[in-house]
């Protein structure tokens, strides 16, 4: 005991005590508020950036799903590897404070680079992908480098004895991770799609807002210099493990030179490491192998911000006439979910089971867990297949899509050689039947098409190029039928906008003009190109032909939808047939809300659980170890996704499908490796091995706090930091 005392007293001497000011009549050091305010600001950027991210490719980059989802995930990953960098660059070399503020610094110039390469003007495209790759990298390297350095950091600032404010302090701090998470993904939506720059969404915007918001997170923090608590590296015992791994690997391997037998294979690295460490290293060693099933949850938890924000651009976005949510902003939901559902079952849930006398041990939860994300990827496989009824899916190679419009007086009957395509009479100005697959054998084929028009016999030869679509527009001339190709639009805009085009039967060319976009119809069966125009009613559009104004109403052109709208009438008369060639977007957003509250109900079950599982299994100094293990498994799940994105070329449904039964297939491996699990006391330890050093004993001492360290890593992990 009196070792201990004296202990405490050389570290109040050694100047580790709080220099901060108090705040007025509390324990708490001022500094702590420059600590929350950066943080919530560095969580308002990288959140509000990765929120627009996906979009930003595809309606920017011009990348495909596919392609837009890897690199989403490989940036994601990276931003999960570089912890453990941040971590031995503060431990081992510059320190907390210096660490943040470097890598701070390194995160700045990726917002400023990322938000430069989303301007028009910089060049061209290959001048925007590589600024983009650039500022993602330093963002990477940024965000992941200070995150295991400010919470620990903020506990730093606290005396000793100042537990209940520290615990305090970490919630406050958790607060400000949340209010910076769900406002970004709010308000960076907003900036991207209601704000226009450069003829589009304003994504420099959406990109220089968060740039914003770290540099005032960089100069907040800097500004708190001269009252924070500098503690110097003190070594990290991650290295420490590497080396004794290694050693005992290197031992092991050349065991034939040794005459004695090991129970344990690290016990081959005795001869330069105390018994103690190699024990600890082996309670360490059996957590992590039960990581290794892990990253199958994250690889479906993370694709909220990728295929989960795409299928939301499929779906109907409106709630009622006014309000029309955006896409990107659906994200928000799963952070809202958190802060309902961790007292729901801290409160009820988990009482309940424990009055059913169901033993719910942490590993149980963690299975639980998993099955929620399974049926949540269940439940996005549902919605997916009935989204995909709006879908015109493009031909395949060989084959093109076909559909005719009969603008003809009177009915008309189409025979094509080869082929029982439209065996059934076309009636005149009605909806065109669903597209049909018209097989060309080849890259592309010159086809006779006959017509049987009142009893007349007609034929018309077109050319048509595999995997495009086409309008086949028929009319009557004194001559007969007379056939008319138009090439197609079937794919939804990613914008949630609505195609547009017309075809003008009148005698005197029409110019329309709506929503900032001009078309030219050319009289005589003219057709205007496909021209995309924002969702919205449309009831007063103005047009003019020759010398006069004309005013139609085209009605709701909605979400994804492709119109072609007919221009009927005289010559002192406009009027509108609007058709649909391509579905609306008629599948609620309100669907996903099921699946968004499985997947949370499950991060509730397995992350919170998991690593307070993790923490309470492993010896005090040995957490940081486990922090990045767990790290770890967040970044190995997103490169799941960008190996399947890129290789696996399912159908969304049969992806969405693939993966929940990889996770229940998972589920059970990691069940199976739960159940032969032995929970341990880490305080055994101390029975065990009770010879201390003086270096064990501070360890001891500072064993409080970094507890509440720990204990903050897992609820900041409530919102996937």
């Amino acid at each position: 005991m009196g070792k201990r005392k004296e202990l405490k007293l050389e570290i109040h001497e050694s100047g580790k005590t709080s220099k901060s000011p108090k705040l007025c009549g509390t324990n708490y050091p001022v500094c702590i508020s420059f600590i929350v305010v950066n943080e919530f600001c560095e969580r308002f950027s990288y959140y509000g950036m990765k929120a627009v991210l996906t979009l930003y490719f595809i309606n920017y980059l011009h990348w495909d799903q596919n392609l837009s989802t890897a690199v989403y995930h490989a940036f994601s990953s990276l931003c999960y590897f570089t912890p453990v960098l941040g971590a031995l660059i503060a431990d081992s070399w510059l320190g907390k404070f210096k660490t943040i503020v470097y890598l701070s610094v390194v995160y700045v110039l990726g917002h400023v680079v990322k938000s430069v390469g989303a301007i028009p003007s910089v060049g061209d495209s290959t001048i925007h992908i590589a600024l983009s790759m650039v500022g993602l990298i330093l963002i990477a390297f940024g965000t992941g480098g200070i995150k295991p350095c400010v919470s620990a950091f903020g506990g730093d600032q606290f005396d000793e004895e100042h537990t209940n404010e520290r615990r305090k302090f970490f919630s406050i701090f958790y607060m400000s991770i949340n209010a910076g998470s769900v406002l970004s993904t709010l308000i960076t939506p907003i900036l991207r799609g209601n704000v226009q720059c450069f003829g589009g969404d304003c994504y420099a915007l959406a990109f220089g807002v968060p740039a914003i918001l770290m540099v005032i997170a960089l100069v907040v923090f800097i500004s708190g210099s001269g009252m924070y608590k500098k503690s110097p590296p003190e070594g990290n015992v991650l290295l420490d493990v590497c080396r004794c791994l290694g050693l005992a690997i290197k031992n092991r391997w050349m065991s034939s030179k040794y005459d004695s037998k090991r129970k344990h294979w690290l016990d081959w690295a005795e001869e330069k490491y105390p018994k103690r460490l190699i024990h600890e290293i082996k309670m360490v060693l059996r957590v992590l192998v039960l990581y290794i099933p892990l990253p199958m949850f994250w690889a479906l938890f993370d694709q909220q911000g990728s295929r989960w924000t795409l299928q939301a651009t499929r779906m109907n976005m409106a709630f009622g006439s006014t309000f029309v949510l955006k896409p990107d902003q659906m994200q928000m939901l799963n952070a809202l979910l958190i802060l309902m559902f961790v007292p729901i079952f801290d409160v009820v849930v988990y009482p309940l089971i424990g009055l059913c006398r169901i033993n719910l041990t942490p590993l149980k939860k963690m299975a639980v867990g998993m099955i929620f994300a399974a049926l949540a990827f269940g439940a996005a496989t549902l919605v997916e297949v009935n989204v995909m009824k709006t879908v015109v899916e493009p031909a395949p190679h060989g084959q093109c899509l076909l559909q005719v419009y009969n603008l003809a007086d009177s009915d008309v009957k189409l025979s094509i050689p080869g082929s029982n395509l439209f065996s059934q009479p076309i009636k005149s100005y009605e909806d065109p039947q669903a597209y049909q697959h018209l097989e060309l054998g080849g890259h592309n084929k010159t086809i006779t098409v006959g017509i049987n028009h009142n009893g007349h016999f007609h034929e018309c030869r077109e050319t048509f190029t595999e995997q495009k679509a086409y309008s086949l527009v028929l009319h009557s001339k004194t001559s007969g039928i007379v056939c008319q190709l138009a090439t197609d639009n079937v794919l939804k805009s990613e914008k949630m906008e609505a195609y547009l085009r017309f075809i003008n039967t009148r005698s005197e060319a029409v110019n329309v003009t709506m929503a900032g976009v001009d078309f030219y119809i050319p009289a005589d069966y003219g057709i205007s190109p496909n021209k995309s125009v924002e969702r919205n009613e449309y009831t007063n559009v103005r047009c003019t032909s020759g010398s006069q104004d004309f005013s139609i109403n085209l009605g709701l052109l909605d979400s994804g939808a492709s119109y072609t709208v007919i221009l009927k009438g005289g010559p002192g008369e406009i009027i509108p047939q609007k058709m649909e060639d391509v579905m609306a977007n008629n599948v609620h957003i309100a669907w996903q809300i099921p699946q968004y509250a499985l997947m949370t109900a499950g991060e509730v079950m397995f992350s919170i659980t998991g690593i307070e599982f993790s923490y309470s299994q492993a010896p005090a100094n040995m957490k940081s170890v486990l922090q990045a293990g767990w790290l770890l498994t967040v970044a190995f799940g997103n490169v799941i996704v960008l190996i399947v994105a890129e290789g696996a070329g399912l159908d969304q449904w049969m992806e969405f499908l693939l993966f929940a039964g990889l996770l229940v297939a998972v589920c059970i491996i990691f069940s199976i490796m739960a159940y032969f699990y032995t929970y341990v006391d880490p305080g055994e330890l101390d029975k065990l091995f009770p010879d201390k050093t003086v270096n064990e004993d501070e360890d001891d001492l500072k064993k409080d706090q970094a507890d509440d360290i720990m204990y903050l890593n897992s609820i900041e992990k409530r919102t996937k930091m």
